[in-house]
């Protein structure tokens, strides 16, 4: 237990170093990898290997963003894609979907879609004047609610009890929804017009919200060349171009039960609890802190625990380490705030205060 506080130790005087941007970043070095791998943990390396080398082969870059669609799935914790249109955001989610044998559905969020075109309804059958339930897209493994704040309130409120409870209310009856199940939303940051802000409620249901960058120039190339490789597909007589979701490697080299073990192993990942008291106190200073109105909920805290443990796994680590932690602080944290109107006026972001946070776990 020495050793590993000592790690601890080395490793939160390097990422403090990071957050406040240390005049010394530049000569100090990053730490070294001191994990001692587990039994199992080049099993852990080839899982999470798998899914990136599936996914990259029809998606140019984005290694962050398909880390954290594995830690969601890994956790069973929920994900919200934010980016501009048009950097594979559904492309991604679809192309994991694959990747592990998911089953997979798609609902594009619009003003006119009702909460039983999500979860379902009771239909009257006519031949037998009994009602039968007719289950909605929400009964998969893995839901994409695409561009999810063009839905009314009412409707995203539909998502709350699928997102906490893993079950629906049909009628009278509650439904189970399948194992394992995991929503991923995506939303567009620029755009408002038409568009719905997820309230605080739901907000704090996602265990983690990624932003998402366009790509680099060489990986942006790379998607031109691999678009001009497109062949047509035909379709009878005719014929529609390819494209990269025709592309989409329909192979599936993992399956759930492969998800399952790898969940099961990830529950063995050690947690300290020095690590706790930190992921407790990162919580507790987002309460109190002066530009803050609104700080983080006891979710907060539970996903960075949960998440990092995750993370530590995808790293082949049987334990977590700052670096975790500081990796998935902004994923966590950012979309669980509010400031307050004072610090907007002053120019303040949320970025900046949870730099500033992070600099006194030191």
């Amino acid at each position: 237990m020495g050793s590993l506080l000592t790690t601890w130790l080395a490793d939160s005087v390097h990422l403090i170093r990071l957050t406040t941007g240390d005049p010394q970043l530049t000569t100090f070095a990053p730490p070294a990898d001191r994990s001692q791998s587990s039994p199992g943990s080049a099993g852990n390396c080839r899982f999470a290997q798998t899914v990136r080398d599936q996914v990259a082969r029809t998606v140019v870059g984005q290694v962050v963003v398909v880390e954290r669609v594995l830690i969601a799935l890994l956790t069973g914790g929920h994900l919200l894609l934010e980016g501009v249109p048009g950097i594979a955001k559904t492309l991604m989610v679809q192309a994991v979907a694959k990747a592990i044998d998911l089953r997979f559905n798609r609902v594009q969020f619009t003003i006119d879609l009702l909460p039983s075109d999500i979860i379902g309804a009771e239909i009257l059958d006519q031949r037998s004047g009994e009602f039968r339930v007719h289950k909605g897209p929400v009964f998969t493994n893995l839901l994409l609610a695409d561009e999810i704040n063009r839905a009314s309130p009412k409707v995203q409120s539909a998502l709350l009890e699928a997102m906490q409870e893993r079950r629906v209310s049909i009628g009278d009856a509650t439904h189970d929804l399948p194992a394992p199940f995991l929503v991923i939303a995506t939303q567009n940051p620029v755009e408002q017009a038409g568009t719905f802000e997820l309230p605080e409620a739901q907000l704090d249901r996602f265990m983690l919200r990624h932003q998402l960058t366009y790509p680099k120039p060489d990986e942006e190339a790379e998607v031109v060349r691999r678009s001009l490789a497109l062949k047509l597909k035909k379709q009878g007589d005719g014929a529609v171009p390819m494209s990269a979701f025709d592309a989409i490697d329909s192979s599936h080299r993992l399956s759930v039960s492969d998800l399952t073990q790898a969940m099961t192993d990830v529950q063995s990942v050690h947690v300290s609890e020095v690590f706790i008291r930190d992921c407790v106190e990162l919580v507790n200073l987002t309460r109190t802190h002066e530009h803050i109105e609104l700080g983080c909920s006891p979710r907060a805290a539970l996903a960075l625990v949960h998440a990092s443990r995750a993370r530590a796994y995808i790293n082949g680590r049987d334990y977590a380490v700052p670096e975790d932690l500081f990796a998935l602080a902004p994923d966590v944290v950012l979309h669980r705030i509010r400031l307050k109107y004072e610090a907007l006026a002053e120019g303040r972001r949320s970025p900046e205060v949870l730099r500033d946070i992070l600099s006194r776990l030191a």
